[in-house]
């Protein structure tokens, strides 16, 4: 999916499974067939990678219609493979894209284009694709675990098509596209392959590569003058700090807007695995909200009855006390008196649902996967780390955290499925390619970072908080929307609200930002409701900024 680690508790086997071809509606190809995009058998014979197959670039018009708002908006979309090179200019992967573009219209006046990616990092952007603002998405059962295939694919009446054209962007090595390295010996094929890795496997790398694909991507399709938008969902919003900063500083592209969905801009303040980071216990504090409120999904606050009570005035008091009393009690560390402890432990078990006893052998610290693994303990039951209203039953109960993601489990099934099968039979691309959904990049990732203002990369956690800030300053005009949902425990969203508050910019700048919140977690988008929500809040938030006269 687009987990920010790789561990066990997040692990989830991605089963490709059938779909019926009833539930797709019918596109005309209207281009030539693709080229071969897979390795020949006599690739050993190749001198270098400009003539590697995996690297040619290949692409597949079709058209279609969708209505949106009650109005049928009509398209053309093109699936592509674009190559990409490297530090030394010279082509190194791959990436996979599909495009689509409204038609009908003036042709004098230029569409809003918006860039659209997960993250990961290693996570293609089928779940954007799929789950949000294509054209068709797939149903899922809301907060439950549905029945396998074959899955419902329905229309999407939240398509984003309305307000923007779409170009949603697997990153390197994901969906289609490959990082690649060639050798006539295999063997040294291997160790050039691991070093081309590293070239597009990293922070800076990763924004590199994804600023050469959208500079590539203006000049092929003339939209050099069109209003641009980035929108990146979970690490693809600190690819999205990254590479606002870069297109702005370095390349001269001035952006209309920043959009940020399930964000991470200080990896400082995830609460993951706060365990191996002593001494800094924000995150703990900043989880304590998304806590608060899966308990009360969950019915396990007695002060709190879900019935009949909305949810944030018990998120205000919880943000009060976790930035307050709570926050003061893990700083004392040692030195926080007895009865103090009593009164925040009791607290805690208000707020968390979970027993006190619990909390306290916890040392106060309960990061993600404990909660997760705790809160219906009694049930023998987990809930999700994307989104906690989704639940199933722990794998060891003994277990210190949880084992595996619920939503991940419930809902990733029905996504690579309904994905590849629309791929091949509606936007006609692909063939017998693999497309990877994800790839296991975590532990090699370079996670060194050069921010604004530096003129080397820094060893330490991530922080892409200058960034943002620095593209904001540079562009005064750039607006930047933030989306968060309340059971989130990937991106919780008060660490979200505190990036934002704490980023460095003069008082006027800070009116460019909006900050939007759903009843749902990490892909608030698996909601219906949550969906219509943030297809409107996007539209209007485009609409307002693209700088066009209507």
């Amino acid at each position: 999916m687009q987990a920010h680690k790789t561990r066990a508790w997040l692990a989830v086997g991605l089963a490709l499974a059938t779909l019926s071809s009833a539930a797709w509606s019918t596109n005309k190809p209207v281009d030539a067939p693709q080229r071969p995009a897979s390795a020949p058998d006599d690739e050993d014979k190749l001198s270098g990678a400009a003539n590697d197959p995996r690297l040619r670039e290949s692409q597949r018009e079709t058209t279609g219609s969708v209505q949106v708002g009650g109005q049928r908006v009509d398209y053309r979309a093109i699936a592509g493979l674009m190559a990409i090179d490297h530090s030394k200019e010279e082509p190194g992967a791959s990436m996979s894209y599909v495009a689509y573009f409204r038609r009908g219209g003036s042709s004098s006046t230029p569409r809003p284009v918006t860039f659209l990616y997960n993250g990961g990092p290693g996570s293609a952007t089928l779940w954007l694709h799929m789950g949000a603002f294509g054209p068709q998405r797939v149903v899922t059962a809301n907060g439950l675990r549905g029945p396998a295939a074959p899955y419902k694919v329905v229309d999407n009446e939240f398509s984003l098509l309305d307000a923007t054209d779409l170009v949603f962007i697997d990153a390197p090595g994901t969906g289609f596209g490959r990082v690649v390295a060639v050798d006539k010996d295999k063997e040294k094929e291997r160790e050039k392959q691991k070093e081309m890795e590293k070239e597009f496997y990293g922070v800076d790398q990763d924004a590199r590569a994804f600023a050469q694909f959208i500079q590539k991507f203006l000049t092929r399709h003339q939209l050099w003058n069109a209003p641009k938008y980035l929108f990146g969902e979970s690490y693809g919003t600190t690819r999205s700090a990254v590479l606002a900063a870069r297109l702005q500083h370095k390349e001269n592209i001035d952006l209309n807007g920043v959009i940020l969905l399930s964000q991470i801009l200080n990896f400082n303040l995830s609460v993951d695995e706060a365990q191996f980071n002593p001494g800094i216990d924000l995150p703990y504090a900043l989880a304590l909200p998304s806590y608060a409120a899966t308990a009360w999904y969950h019915r396990r606050l007695p002060a709190f009855p879900k019935d009949g009570a909305a949810l944030e005035p018990l998120l205000a008091e919880v943000r009060q006390f976790a930035l307050g009393d709570y926050l003061q009690a893990l700083q004392a560390g040692s030195k926080l008196a007895a009865d103090k402890r009593r009164q925040v432990i009791e607290q805690l078990a208000r707020y968390t649902g979970l027993k006190p006893a619990y909390i306290d052998k916890a040392d106060l610290r309960i990061n993600g996967g404990m909660f997760a693994q705790n809160l219906l303990d009694d049930l023998g039951q987990v809930v999700g780390r994307f989104d906690t209203r989704y639940a199933g039953p722990a794998i060891d109960r003994m277990s210190k955290e949880a084992d595996y993601d619920a939503q991940s489990a419930a809902i990733s099934p029905a996504y690579v499925a309904a994905y590849n099968h629309y791929l091949r039979t509606t936007l006609k691309f692909g063939g017998d390619m693999v497309y990877k959904p994800e790839i296991d990049v975590w532990r090699d990732w370079d996670w060194r970072h050069q921010p604004p203002g530096l003129d080397f990369p820094l060893s330490q956690s991530v922080n892409v908080m200058p960034d943002l800030a620095a593209a904001m300053k540079i562009n005064p005009r750039l607006k930047v929307q933030m989306h968060a949902g309340y059971y989130d425990l990937a991106t919780t969203f008060f660490a979200a609200e505190f990036e934002l508050e704490q980023l460095s910019l003069p008082p006027a700048l800070r009116n460019n930002i909006e900050v939007r919140h759903y009843p749902a977690g990490h892909m608030m988008y698996d909601d219906p409701a949550s969906l219509k929500l943030l297809h409107d809040e996007v539209a209007r938030f485009i609409r307002a900024t693209d700088n066009l006269t209507r």
